[in-house]
């Protein structure tokens, strides 16, 4: 087992690549707390991946309640060696100046914030052993589609974040890295399309020369690696799981 005895929080964790991750994570021997905003679909989350599991509620993008949150997996967990900051929103795919002020502070909070409050709250319970933070960034950060200006920048953030916080962190051993999926099978799909409509869908595929759209298990798979030991010298990386979409 690849995490024996390992603990990681997944955040999002309730449905698509999140939960694929915490799967992937218990099935290799770690204990994963599955934290998302919908509480109900957490624990069915957590019931399904079986022993290894326990759901949380947490809103990622509000400061008080990851603390909470943090708090509670260290009461349960005594440690933490591992994080992904998976919890991800998008404003619909639509001409940027139609993008309300509200739905652009929330992609923000939930897909930039979110990893600022998660640093706070869990870098001084890895400081003292060392540990693993991965952060879900996107295609969409490297290579924009038009119609997702907004999301764009926020995961352009992010796979640039995770990059500054590598150098910053690994003086303490704790290794940054972020993922760049391209667009998923998950229910974001159709937020990023507009529309999911058969021609949109292969407008999407025909831009990406593998011929398919990512899935869960793509990225859990590669998350795997990333938090794994086997990637020790591996920090500040950011993995392209995009079929070849950002050649």
């Amino acid at each position: 087992m690849r995490l024996l005895d390992k603990t990681a929080i997944v955040t999002g964790a309730a449905q698509g690549f999140g939960l694929a991750i915490a799967e992937t994570f218990a099935r290799e021997g770690a204990r994963v707390a599955v934290i998302d905003i919908d509480e109900a679909a957490a624990i069915a989350a957590a019931n399904q991946i079986g022993g290894n599991a326990f759901a949380l509620r947490c809103d990622v993008a509000d400061n008080t309640d990851v603390s909470r949150a943090v708090a509670s997996v260290m009461e349960s967990l005594g440690n933490l060696d591992i994080v992904v900051n998976n919890a991800g929103i998008s404003h619909r795919n639509k001409p940027m100046l139609d993008v309300s002020e509200e739905e652009f502070d929330r992609v923000f909070a939930v897909n930039v914030k979110s990893i600022y409050n998660m640093t706070l709250a869990t870098v001084p319970h890895m400081e003292a052993r060392g540990g693993v933070m991965l952060n879900i960034g996107s295609t969409a950060g490297l290579r924009p589609r038009p119609g997702l200006t907004w999301y764009n920048a926020s995961k352009g953030a992010v796979n640039l974040l995770s990059k500054s916080m590598a150098v910053e962190l690994a003086p303490l051993k704790i290794r940054v890295n972020a993922l760049a999926p391209v667009a998923g099978e998950t229910p974001l799909l159709a937020t990023f399309m507009g529309e999911d409509t058969p021609e949109r869908r292969a407008a999407f595929v025909a831009t990406i020369p593998w011929g398919r759209l990512s899935t869960p298990r793509d990225v859990a798979n590669a998350a795997l690696f990333l938090c794994s030991d086997e990637a020790e010298m591996i920090t500040g990386a950011v993995l392209e799981v995009d079929g070849g979409r950002c050649i």
